[in-house]
């Protein structure tokens, strides 16, 4: 973990400094990408205060402690910041994981039965089917949705024509129109 230390009002001493990044090592279990750590250390007359920051993994926790000690000011804060990164580890575990579900839920497998003119030891190339929704929009609405969207198709009802069209993502970055033909 990337740390840098800033000491106000107080003598920065390598002890101090080495108990920090050591305390600050302990994080890099939890998180995958180069963390970034800032710590402030501050003494107000008898108030020693620790303000830690991590920066990892998208998301930004911060802890503020103020004790008659400087170590436990430190102990205190990073034991905040465990409970953050642990709360937001679990949440960001759960949504993934109900995405997940409520995707493949859109899928269903596809049992196909063999017609007597097909040979039943060749494989069938429909693997699955996917229910689509879609709602009646002009083709501009339809393009600004699919830069929302991370799939290579949107399926939707031209308000129009009133017909059934398909809006498909080409590899230079433009899109692709299927309408049916009158």
């Amino acid at each position: 973990m990337q740390t840098s230390l800033t000491f106000i009002n107080l003598e920065p001493s390598e002890t101090l400094k080495a108990y920090a990044r050591e305390k600050l090592d302990r994080f890099d279990r939890y998180v995958d990408n180069p963390a970034k750590g800032n710590v402030v250390l501050t003494v107000e007359k008898f108030r020693h205060i620790a303000d830690i920051n991590i920066s990892a993994d998208g998301f930004v926790v911060n802890g503020h402690e103020e004790t008659g000690d400087m170590y436990s000011a430190i102990d205190m804060a990073l034991d905040k910041i465990e409970k953050q990164i642990i709360k937001n580890k679990k949440k960001y575990k759960k949504r993934r994981s109900a995405a997940a579900k409520s995707k493949m839920s859109r899928y269903e497998e596809v049992g196909i039965t063999s017609a007597p003119d097909v040979d039943p030891e060749t494989p069938s190339r429909i693997a699955m089917i996917q229910n689509i929704d879609y709602k009646p929009m002009d083709i501009e609405e339809a393009v600004l949705q699919m830069d929302l969207i991370k799939e290579a198709f949107l399926v939707f009802t031209n308000s129009k024509s009133e017909e059934v069209n398909v809006l498909y993502r080409l590899k230079g970055g433009n899109y692709g129109l299927i309408q049916p033909s009158s």
